[in-house]
């Protein structure tokens, strides 16, 4: 199975989303074309009322310790209720690697 589709399973068993979104940002970065290493994630949960920033991320590295250990490098966490999700309506934009040639 391939890194996105693992993490998209363990998320939605885990956290049973309203929103999910797995985005694979891999190419942004200074890795090998096809890489599954640089990940963002959005993820709206009921799981996530009543926890803090801090408490929601590491609800979800815990959750992804293995993919953690074993291949991805980087995961951008976007954790919101379904509250907070509706009044905010998207994710921020993930800003280019600086250690890319081609990077701004």
């Amino acid at each position: 199975m391939a890194m996105q589709q693992q993490i998209e399973s363990k998320v939605t068993a885990a956290l049973a989303p309203t929103w999910l979104e797995v985005i694979n940002e891999s190419f942004m970065h200074r890795v090998a074309p096809g890489a599954e290493s640089h990940f963002k994630l959005v993820i709206v949960s009921e799981q996530f009322a009543g926890l803090r920033l801090l408490a929601r991320h590491r609800l979800v590295n815990a959750l992804l310790a293995s993919e953690l250990a074993g291949g991805v490098h980087a995961l951008a966490l976007h954790t919101y209720t379904p509250e907070e999700w509706q009044d905010k309506g998207s994710a921020p934009r993930t800003p280019s690697c600086i250690g890319r040639p081609d990077a701004d």
